[in-house]
């Protein structure tokens, strides 16, 4: 009977040991650290420690709108960003900057040359006539000299095959050329006189006339007659006497 007895206390104080251990763990269960339970959200907080952030992981894994990403002074074109610095696209400079090459040229005239009429012995029945840039820009010389000479009513026609490849410019205090043939050598020409005086006129680019005409003095009367004719405008004076 004693043995049975210690036998039964025993069990007893077993399954009050169990009973007590299985209290102790259900008050650990719901009288824990308020930190480790569920939030009403679902989500787990974590108090900083050792390798944890303070930040929540709600807001380190958030991602920014578009609109907070408008604001962030960063678009797409980058348009607001160039306002931002205060830089602005470099001006392209024209080619005004190295002035128009046509702006350093005019039109020979009376008014920017001087004329002046001389004998040649060769050819024979020949003069030249020599014009000299006096101006400060470099003039084109149109075409041919428009010669009159004493009454005549009509201007000598030009020597077609004297024609240059460019318009002759001249620049400051340089010359260019014309030559004159008078009269013809054999006699063949016709309606000849004698002209005590020479007027010389000037034309434009478009043919038309350049300024008034010059009076041009002679050293002595001159003699033509039809077959009197003139060149164009050449830059040498030999190229001027050829023809």
């Amino acid at each position: 009977m004693r043995n049975l007895h210690f036998r039964r206390a025993a069990r007893t104080s077993v399954l009050g040991t169990a009973a007590l251990i299985a209290a102790l763990s259900l008050t650990a269960c719901q009288g824990g650290d308020p930190a480790a339970a569920d939030s009403s959200d679902g989500s787990v907080s974590q108090k900083p420690g050792a390798g944890t952030s303070a930040v929540p992981a709600s807001d380190t894994d958030a991602k920014p709108d578009a609109k907070t990403a408008g604001n962030s002074g960063t678009s797409g074109s980058g348009s607001d960003a160039a306002k931002d610095s205060g830089s602005a696209a470099p001006k392209q400079q024209g080619s005004d900057a190295d002035g128009d090459s046509g702006a350093t040229r005019t039109t020979c005239t009376g008014e920017n040359t001087k004329l002046t009429i001389t004998d040649v012995q060769r050819p024979v029945n020949h003069m030249l006539l020599t014009v000299t840039n006096t101006g400060s820009k470099a003039c084109n010389a149109f075409y041919y000299p428009v010669l009159r000479f004493g009454e005549a009513q009509s201007v000598p026609p030009v020597v077609e095959d004297s024609k240059p490849q460019a318009v002759v410019t001249i620049a400051p205090g340089e010359s260019a050329y014309a030559g004159i043939m008078t009269s013809s050598a054999d006699g063949s020409g016709t309606g000849g006189y004698s002209a005590e005086d020479l007027a010389v006129g000037f034309l434009d680019a478009e043919s038309g006339s350049a300024g008034d005409m010059v009076n041009v003095p002679l050293s002595k009367d001159v003699y033509v007659d039809s077959t009197l004719t003139v060149t164009y405008w050449q830059t040498e004076m030999d190229d001027a006497l050829m023809y």
